[in-house]
């Protein structure tokens, strides 16, 4: 497995003042982060949370009443797998990542009593899958996955991407040559032609789409099936350390509350930290994309159990206790600690996201929603008849709820409505269903919004 990954180490000191350490020393507790900059589905409990210093500031207080010094290491990686690779070498305390590559992380680590790791929280979820997606090159002539058949296809092996790849084929009948390859490397044998799709997790599928570098091919929604990411942190330090795994958690609440009530700002945090064009962030944290929520839904422990068959079919994969992986008690003690309902809160599910639309005009620092997708594409009309340029425009696929890009999606005219599909497939299966209704492209939408 190519496990090259990009690391970045820094010290974050908040105030004049503060008790953090600059370098690690014998009277001072360390704790290493290791995060994905380009996941932004674990902003929360990295770049975001990091970039905002919400830890630094909890472990300052906590130095305040104890006098015990702190020391944060972040570390950044493009996967899931290198972060498994160092907690199991007991040199990252606390990591995100997505649900295979947690699965993953709980069967390497068991085995040793200071590696072994735990489940204390999620980052985000998509109660469908959207998370995962597979794309093709632009001119592909692919519109189904079956299409694909016989064909090479770029995919991190035991990421999330992976995963889903694996349950669409299993339900297609396809089957292709899997390539194990990093994110970035598989985008380079898409644009090079080595391979014929990529399937990946966030943000990588908005990335490419976004560039004008690939198509949206298969939306992981179409698997009805909940995707997530969440936080594993090493039992043997969060048992030394208690205090520091608190101050974390209460630091990814903080993230996550900052998240909701600003997310345009939140994107603007998290692109320019990690490189990712801002209107590619905001497709997943905007209104409708992913569910930024801490708990640890029932639903989402169910996945967690339905995904193991699917890693023992990739390979050696050992059985794990999944409920014994999975522990809420240090996130309901946050939670009692903040005075909220950690019950309540678990029990509260996203529901599909409505057919609004939302318009981003350059220059703003707000966005505008509009109430369906025709109402969109007037406003975009409208919008270049006044010179306007538009940073982005997003709708919601009709079929699957996913949030999408507006130019980026198939059309249908189904008698006065204008409908937006984010695959040329969904776009047919409603064509099909609807005698008399027609796929358009953006600019034949647009022309028809008048």
């Amino acid at each position: 497995m190519n496990r090259t990954v990009i690391a970045l180490a820094l010290t974050a000191v908040i105030a004049a003042g503060c008790s953090l350490d600059t370098t690690a020393s014998a009277d001072s507790v360390e704790v290493v982060v290791g995060y994905q900059s380009k996941t932004i589905n674990t902003a929360t409990a990295g770049t975001l949370l990091r970039a905002r210093g919400y830890l630094e500031r909890r472990l300052a207080d906590i130095t305040a009443r104890t006098g015990t010094r702190y020391r944060v290491d972040w570390q950044d990686y493009d996967t899931g797998a290198p972060i498994t690779a160092q907690m199991l070498a007991e040199k990252i305390d606390i990591g995100s990542m997505g649900d295979y590559p947690m699965l993953v992380n709980g069967v390497r680590t068991q085995a040793n009593p200071q590696a072994r790791t735990e489940i204390v929280a999620v980052t985000g979820y998509h109660p469908r899958g959207a998370l995962n997606m597979v794309v093709v090159a632009p001119e592909s002539r692919a519109d189904t996955l079956a299409d694909l058949a016989g064909a090479k296809v770029s995919a991190s092996v035991g990421s999330a991407g992976h995963g889903t790849l694996l349950r669409a084929l299993a339900g297609s009948g396809a089957s292709v040559e899997v390539l194990n390859q990093q994110p970035q490397v598989g985008a380079s044998s898409l644009e090079s032609g080595q391979v014929q799709g990529l399937s990946q997790f966030v943000a990588w599928p908005g990335l490419l789409v976004y560039q004008g570098r690939a198509r949206l091919l298969y939306d992981g929604a179409e698997l009805n099936y909940p995707t997530l990411h969440g936080v594993v942190v090493r039992r043997g330090y969060a048992k030394d350390h208690p205090e520091v795994l608190g101050a974390f958690l209460q630091a990814q609440l903080d993230a996550t509350d900052f998240l909701k009530r600003k997310p345009l700002e939140a994107a603007r945090i998290v692109a320019a930290d990690s490189g990712l064009p801002q209107e590619v962030v905001y497709l997943y944290n905007g209104p409708g994309g992913t569910s930024f929520d801490t708990t640890l839904k029932p639903a989402l422990v169910e996945a967690l159990k339905n995904d193991v068959p699917y890693l023992k079919s990739i390979g050696d994969f050992a059985d794990l206790d999944v409920d014994g992986f999975v522990d809420d008690r240090p996130l309901r003690a946050a939670f009692a600690e903040r005075k909220l309902d950690y019950d309540k809160a678990v029990g509260a599910v996203d529901e599909p996201a409505t057919q609004a639309g939302e318009l981003w005009l350059d220059g703003s620092d707000s966005t505008v929603t509009a109430a369906d997708p025709t109402a969109l594409l007037q406003a975009v009309r409208a919008a270049g008849e006044r010179g306007d340029r538009i940073r982005a425009a997003y709708v919601h696929d009709t079929e699957l709820g996913t949030r999408w890009f507006a130019d980026k999606s198939a059309w249908v005219r189904d008698g006065a409505r204008l409908l937006p599909f984010d695959t040329t497939a969904g776009a047919q299966r409603h064509v099909a269903a609807h005698p008399g209704s027609v796929v358009l492209d953006y600019q034949q939408a647009l022309a028809g919004a008048a």
